[in-house]
């Protein structure tokens, strides 16, 4: 929508399986027509037959609709510009897309590659040519408003602490907070024709026709290849972010943090369950600190990106520490330093880049140290005060 072109930039770091012999049936909505992709058997499910005729769909929509795939294209770039998804470059490195110029093997990068490791070029560029690994998040961006429904995790297992951690960085830092809608995305819209519809025409602009022809797609993809997991893989939610609010005629969009399921699953599959939501969570919280210090550069560059990424994981490791934060213990202070040293970038030159693991870790060292030390345990510094003292300490942090 040509709105959003006008929304402040914001920075913050995203499968049915055929069974039995039942047929999968694709409705073209110019016609009365009932395009049969193929039969299900198991392992008919993932042939060769059936990636071609899902290919021959693609370049049957390219024809019927020439322009729609750039417009998906060019819109999602839009949105994730204006999201800031955190963990997006991640996700690009592992599908071989966007190497980095130094070693950032981290544990978390490294098992996301694994989950990844037996998928097709095929499959990646289906995905990819659908949106497919942005479609939750963006969903979540326009239609995800009501905090009474929101649930986190694939079933809801992260659901009581990330909300339990939500309600104490409220009560924690000095700013509002009332207006922000804590939200999650989950991989399984990419099952439901209905929502891939509503957000093809509601965000990506498509008109009725192409918007069902291509949902269509999404859900036969779903159905043509099991390793997607019915949507649950978790590189499809494998994001977090926080966003600003954006309020015009036709379009009215409130302040969020959305939590994907996939970035909550990656941490607690290499050992970090107890503590990563909260950190991911704090971190996210950080940058409506951001938003209401009025801290969000307008010229985006690789070292304007870095300081606000570097501030939200100190802002997050001192709610963390503090006593009357999350009050974590030593043990648990190691564990969510090892949380932030895993989601640092080595993309140095990119608009993108979050800063190195060495200095992400730095940074939610530093802000322990400060919670840890201080002469009154019981005392929480201001927004403005915490702010100003990561400012004079930022030149010892980017040289780690």
């Amino acid at each position: 929508m040509k709105q959003l072109k006008l929304m402040a930039v914001i920075f913050t770091a995203s499968w049915l399986l055929l069974a039995g012999c039942k047929k999968e049936s694709i409705k073209d909505p110019s016609s009365d027509s009932i395009t049969i992709l193929g039969e299900s058997n198991g392992a008919a499910s993932g042939s060769d037959q059936l990636m071609a005729a899902l290919q021959a769909r693609l370049d049957e929509g390219n024809a019927k609709f020439p322009g729609a795939l750039e417009q998906i294209r060019q819109k999602s770039a839009t949105l994730q510009a204006n999201m800031h998804p955190e963990y997006r470059d991640m996700v690009s490195s592992v599908l071989n897309v966007a190497p980095t110029p130094c070693n950032s093997s981290t544990a978390l990068r490294v098992w996301l590659s694994n989950e990844r490791a037996d998928w097709t070029s095929q499959m990646i560029s289906v995905a990819n040519s659908l949106d497919m690994f942005n479609l939750p998040g963006n969903y979540a961006l326009y239609y995800e408003n009501d905090p009474a429904i929101q649930y986190h995790g694939m079933n809801g297992e992260f659901t009581q602490s990330i909300n339990k951690a939500y309600k104490d960085l409220r009560r924690f830092w000095n700013i509002p907070s009332s207006d922000i809608v804590l939200g999650a995305m989950h991989g399984n819209m990419l099952t439901d024709l209905d929502k891939i519809i509503r957000i093809y025409e509601g965000g990506y602009g498509l008109s009725a026709a192409s918007a069902a022809f291509y949902a269509n797609l999404v859900v036969s993809a779903m159905n043509t290849y099991p390793l997607f997991r019915n949507g649950n893989h978790p590189i499809f939610t494998f994001n977090a972010y926080a966003f600003n609010g954006f309020n015009s005629p036709g379009l009215v969009i409130p302040k969020k943090i959305i939590m994907g399921d996939g970035i909550m699953e990656g941490y607690a599959e290499i050992g970090f369950e107890d503590v990563a939501p909260q950190a991911i969570l704090a971190h996210e919280y950080g940058h409506h600190i951001q938003y209401h210090l009025n801290l969000i550069p307008q010229v985006r560059n690789s070292e304007t990106i870095r300081k606000i990424e570097l501030m939200a994981d100190a802002y997050a490791a001192y709610y963390l520490s503090h006593a009357r934060g999350a009050a974590m213990q030593w043990k648990r202070v190691v564990q969510f330093l090892d949380v932030f040293f895993n989601i640092g970038d080595c993309s140095f030159n990119s608009n993108n880049h979050h800063g190195t693991p060495t200095q992400r870790m730095a940074a939610a060292e530093w802000a322990y140290s400060l919670a840890n030390d201080a002469q009154k345990q019981g005392h929480i510094l201001t927004v403005e005060e915490f702010t100003a003292l990561f400012d004079a300490v930022l030149p010892e942090l980017v040289i780690q």
